[in-house]
């Protein structure tokens, strides 16, 4: 286990919960860092960045959801964890995530392709990918069942100048910027009906190593579980209320999130979150256009676990445009709530 010195705590938390890197601490406490390490490790282990829209992100925890919606969609999110936080070390500021996704249905082939751009600013980490999915999708009378597989490139980069060793000769740091790229694969598996939803996906399945040449710095992508799941309550014919879940595990460690949607006449909606032994979040949102292909929310995380830690406040933005549907001769494919096939 390899330890870099950065003089404010809540810093190596959170780098440590997202990369695996518990960076090396010297002429500190070392036994009460061990502790420290080891405490974050069983409650916070998981790589993945996280979100509180994690309804509209399901393309990003589980390929099988390509193309389920029956239309042509792109997305993007940005998050601010923390707002506002700064190290006591070159002003390095609050983690921040983005991600842009495209979902298509490939009609001929009773199937749909995606595409997911993530952007993910770890302090001195910062985590890229490119990778495309392909589902296949079983229709049923009134519901559908997806089978999709992801894989692209994962690249890992590290800036060793903002980190502040005790000891200048340090062979674990290195010099200035240095990056690796890995492979990486997915799989998952989506069933959505009228009333219910659910899927689970399981990402990373290769397990690629990071260790920029370095063996005490090996830190492997581990293997996530998620599972999405959710039912749609129409309390009038205005109001819908969707109670749903959230829950990833890297079977060493798992969160959760609950969340109840209210949408009214598909055009507007307010949600409330809780998040596991972190953070209480409302969620607002709109629909443009008679058509409601441009989406747009808002997510305010409070936290409440930890707080003297952290920052007390995270925002999410995020975005989505169905395209227009496509047109054949004189017919045309109408766009629905929920897909078609």
């Amino acid at each position: 286990m390899c330890f870099v010195c950065i003089d404010y705590y809540i810093y190596i938390y959170y780098l440590y919960i997202n990369t695996g890197f518990c960076l090396y601490f010297m002429k500190i406490n070392i036994k009460l860092l061990i502790f420290f390490c080891g405490l974050v490790t069983v409650s916070f282990g998981q790589q993945d960045p996280h979100f509180s829209h994690y309804m509209f992100q399901t393309l990003f925890y589980n390929p099988g959801y390509s193309g389920v919606e029956g239309v042509a969609k792109v997305s993007a999110i940005h998050r601010t964890q923390w707002a506002g936080y700064n190290s006591t070390f070159d002003g390095q500021g609050a983690p921040s995530t983005q991600v842009i996704s495209l979902s298509a249905p490939i009609l001929r082939f009773r199937s749909g392709g995606g595409l997911v751009i993530v952007h993910d600013q770890l302090a001195a980490t910062t985590n890229m990918q490119v990778q495309a999915s392909y589902a296949y999708h079983f229709g049923f009378k009134d519901s559908k069942l997806s089978f999709g597989v992801r894989g692209g490139l994962y690249s890992m980069a590290i800036d060793y100048d903002k980190y502040r060793a005790n000891e200048a000769d340090d062979p674990l740091l290195g010099n200035g910027k240095e990056s690796q790229v890995r492979p990486d694969l997915a799989l998952g598996i989506y069933y959505r009906a009228l009333k219910y939803f659910a899927g689970v996906g399981f990402n990373h399945m290769i397990k690629s190593e990071f260790s920029f040449g370095i063996d005490e710095l090996r830190n492997p992508l581990q293997n996530h579980l998620t599972f999405t799941g959710g039912y749609d309550y129409e309390l009038n014919h205005k109001i819908t209320l969707t109670p749903s879940a959230f829950i990833n595990t890297d079977f060493k460690t798992y969160s959760f999130d609950i969340n109840v949607m209210a949408t009214y006449d598909q055009k507007m909606w307010g949600g409330l979150s809780y998040r596991q032994s972190e953070a209480i979040v409302v969620l607002l949102g709109y629909s443009f256009f008679k058509d409601n292909a441009l989406k747009l929310g808002y997510a305010f995380d409070y936290v409440i676990v930890a707080r003297s830690a952290k920052q007390a406040t995270s925002h999410e933005l995020t975005i989505s445009y169905a395209l227009p549907p496509v047109t054949s001769g004189n017919k045309s494919m109408i766009r629905t709530p929920r897909f078609r096939h």
